[in-house]
């Protein structure tokens, strides 16, 4: 792993928190987009070096939905930053972690991305993400 690619939070509301965030940052968000397949909006910010993502559910049984309804707003993952994802998911694997989505799936930002099961990695849902771009 690289580095923390991004750290995404779980909202109710993407306008409310958009302008929330962007008076804490002092700065615009700089990328919305919207993953069907998740059933989630997504708002980017970048903060120095770090990436913030905010995510608001687009449907009440996306995953996003009843993070919300179990837990309330917060952070809902970690996202890291991987050269390999699928040599990181064989290792990983290995390892004995289970992973969520064993074949990758285009998330928000030109990402193919893969999730950690929390209840493999101290409760905290870990996403693995490499750039579209250098996996082609």
């Amino acid at each position: 792993m690289n580095k923390i690619e991004h750290i995404g939070i779980a909202v109710k509301n993407l306008e409310n928190s958009n302008e929330l965030f962007s008076k804490i940052f002092g700065a615009p968000i700089y990328k919305t987009e919207t993953v069907e397949s998740e059933g989630v909006k997504t708002s980017f910010f970048k903060v120095g070096a770090n990436k913030i993502e905010l995510l608001e559910a687009t449907s009440e049984d996306s995953p996003i939905a009843k993070f919300i309804n179990i837990k309330g707003e917060g952070i809902h993952h970690i996202a890291f930053d991987v050269v390999d994802i699928d040599a990181e998911v064989k290792r990983l694997t290995n390892e004995g972690f289970v992973v969520l989505n064993e074949n990758p799936k285009k998330g928000a930002d030109n990402k193919l991305v893969v999730f950690l099961h929390p209840k493999t990695t101290n409760g905290v849902l870990i996403e693995l993400c490499q750039e579209i771009s250098l996996k082609e």
